[in-house]
């Protein structure tokens, strides 16, 4: 997938360069992502042994703690191995797939996320329709479509990061394989590629925000109108949960992503651990900690598991 480049290999220079920070970093990431896989894997399996949670939103919801659990895993590993490592070199191709793999489950983060309003805009503003329009087929052609898309564009930021010449310096100035540090060691003119990146970019988490905003607008005028304050607190309540997941979520992907290389500083590093090692962890206590229908699963789950 590469083109021109005589580097064989890169430096990751990592997190902090301080060996008296290094071990607790090393332990406090740990425990994050022990905790990000129990929790993930925890609610992947609790929606498919919970009858009660069959349904389209917990369908997108897995796949959401699937994509959360591969791409922490892609990046924790490796930033925990450097933290005690004095080796930090990562291959050539091992960098390629590295950003090839974090991007493609981040970008169908974001379209799962878009699904999750939509679903949710049908159940509150048409829900006599509800099971006509968010059909198990359609649920299984959006998740597919997602993926299909995201391979897509994987492929394009890839082709656009590391498709130039790297004859230069190979010490890249983070803890993982990210666009924008990559592209600084590019001897090769990178506007081109920024700006392909950038569309990209833009169609991925702009186009689904604008879906997402759109739903919810759609969501809070219908709410409005209900009569009873009951059902206006037990629709808001339904999108709580989702609202905060969006809000970590694209709050540090606009910033990340969607400013100049230009005004890119030391204060990226903070926001990339932010969105690639605690959203993961927190998406799971979001969801199991607001919502009603998981709770009550997982203490029935828990009532047979001491039963037996």
């Amino acid at each position: 997938m590469g083109g021109n480049h005589t580097q064989t290999k890169f430096i990751l220079l990592g997190i902090t360069d301080s060996p008296c920070a290094q071990t607790p970093l090393f332990v406090l990431f740990l425990l994050i992502y022990i905790v990000t896989l129990v929790g993930n894997i925890g609610i992947v399996v609790l929606v498919w042994v919970s009858p009660s949670l069959h349904n389209p939103m917990y369908f997108f919801l897995t796949h959401f703690a699937f994509a959360d659990i591969c791409y922490s895993t892609v990046i924790s590993p490796r930033m925990l191995a450097d933290l005690l490592s004095e080796d930090k070199t990562i291959s050539f191709s091992g960098c390629m797939m590295q950003f090839f793999t974090f991007t493609f489950f981040v970008t169908i983060e974001c379209h799962l996320l878009a699904m999750m309003a939509y679903d949710r805009h049908v159940a509150i503003c048409h829900p006599l329709l509800y099971v006509t329009i968010i059909s198990s087929r359609v649920c299984w052609q959006l998740v597919a479509s997602s993926y299909l898309f995201a391979f897509l564009s994987a492929i394009v930021y890839t082709w656009c990061t590391f498709g130039g010449s790297f004859c230069g310096p190979n010490r890249i100035d983070h803890f993982f394989c990210d666009e924008v540090p990559v592209l600084r060691l590019m001897c090769s003119d990178t506007h081109s590629s920024e700006m392909v990146i950038f569309v990209f970019v833009t169609i991925n988490v702009v186009g689904t925000s604008v879906v997402i905003l759109l739903s919810y607008i759609s969501i809070i005028r219908t709410v409005l109108r209900m009569c009873s304050a009951q059902s206006r607190a037990r629709a808001f309540h339904t999108c709580a949960s989702h609202l905060m997941v969006v809000s970590i979520f694209f709050g540090t992907g606009f910033f990340m992503y969607l400013q100049p290389s230009s005004s890119h500083r030391s204060l990226d590093k903070v926001a990339s651990i932010f969105y690639t090692v605690v959203t993961p962890i927190l998406n799971p206590f979001i969801y199991s900690l607001r919502n009603k229908e998981v709770k009550g699963a997982l203490l029935k789950c828990g009532r047979r598991l001491f039963n037996c």
